[in-house]
């Protein structure tokens, strides 16, 4: 089933595998859009396509979403059981996404001066400040989660660049479907969805690593047929007591 519309400052492309959707659950998919309009109007350009996919054996549904920006795509994806659920939640991420690539085309200045090694700031070394993390995520301001989890964004991308070397299938689509950038926003975006029910006795950035797998899987559309079985936030849990020494 595919479905395109072009009445909104959204144009949407609807791409869907072993379902139908109904005219009425697609407008709920387009009124659900709404957060999302308003971050985007200032664009000229805001190409959305939207691909749902129900898995049979497990019974999920798979939801990718792409945002074309100029000069930028954003990708992020989620499963769950009820599609409007992982839709919804895709929806989020991408508002929080838009946010945070707004700001950096704002202060890209300022982002140089951080690569070039003039600005120091914020450092590695520093520890992550809980309570300012727990405010910021229970205000829903993910461009300064994204500011204190700073620390952690180097390690990240290095931690995923070599996972990325186990997975030649991933590999591959590397700087074609998407890129470095795409594979570490989504694992802070997912780490904000999922903040608050991650285990506390486990260090933030070993959950954070425990978030690599899942995340990466799922925006690459990872056809393993293992991945619709199980949820975020248990793959997660599980990578990491995998590695934690006995």
């Amino acid at each position: 089933m595919r479905y395109s519309d072009q009445s909104y400052n959204i144009r949407i492309e609807l791409d869907t595998e072993n379902c139908e959707l109904s005219p009425t659950e697609i407008a709920r998919l387009e009124d659900a859009l709404d957060p999302l309009r308003d971050p985007v109007k200032n664009f000229p350009v805001a190409d959305l396509y939207v691909t749902i996919q129900f898995k049979p054996p497990s019974h999920d549904y798979r939801v990718k979403v792409v945002l074309r920006l100029p000069k930028r795509s954003l990708a992020t994806g989620d499963v769950d059981e009820e599609m409007y659920g992982a839709y919804r939640r895709c929806v989020r991420k991408l508002v929080q996404r838009v946010e945070a690539y707004k700001e950096r085309l704002s202060y890209a200045e300022d982002a140089s001066k951080h690569q070039q090694g003039t600005r120091h700031d914020i450092v590695a070394e520093r520890p992550l400040d809980g309570p300012a993390l727990d405010r910021a995520v229970a205000d829903g301001n993910y461009p300064e989660f994204r500011r204190l989890t700073f620390p952690l964004e180097e390690p990240l991308r290095k931690r995923i660049g070599r996972w990325i070397q186990r997975y030649p299938n991933i590999e591959a689509q590397l700087g074609n479907r998407f890129d470095l950038a795409d594979m570490v926003e989504e694992v802070f975006l997912n780490a904000f969805e999922r903040y608050d029910s991650r285990p506390r006795a486990v260090p933030f950035g070993d959950w954070l690593e425990g978030l690599i797998d899942p995340s990466v899987r799922l925006l690459s559309k990872d056809t393993e047929e293992e991945l619709t079985n199980i949820s975020f936030a248990r793959t997660a849990y599980e990578a990491i007591e995998e590695e934690r020494p006995e």
